[in-house]
């Protein structure tokens, strides 16, 4: 399989993780946007929101508290941060595996300032 998430989850690629369990894994983004910028992805291949299946519930609320542990072991709890899920092409989503990411450090802007 070429998807790059995959990849990293089975050890083909380095990642500097944060995060694991059977179900999840949770790394440093390699281009931060943010002084804290974790990447949350279930083990298994799902390529985006769009596909997540009743199948998929444990490893998505795995997530949201691995998200929850993660945010307070990098200080970011009180202050702040944000959770993003990009789907599809123009949702921004460049990596077609469901992924969410962690941003925080920070006084973030707007999503989408106009």
């Amino acid at each position: 399989m070429s998807c790059i998430f995959c990849k990293i989850v089975e050890g083909e690629l380095p990642s500097k993780k944060v995060f694991e369990n059977e179900l999840i894994l949770a790394f440093h983004d390699i281009q931060p946007e943010a002084p804290v910028h974790i990447l949350f992805i279930p083990k298994k291949h799902i390529p985006s929101m769009n596909e997540i299946t009743p199948e998929d519930v444990e490893a998505i609320s795995e997530i949201h508290l691995a998200i929850k542990k993660v945010a307070k072991e990098l200080n970011v709890d009180e202050s702040g941060y944000r959770i993003v899920n990009n789907c599809g092409q123009n949702g921004g989503q460049l990596v077609p595996h469901l992924h969410y990411h962690l941003l925080g450090g920070e006084r973030l802007g707007r999503l989408n300032p106009k």
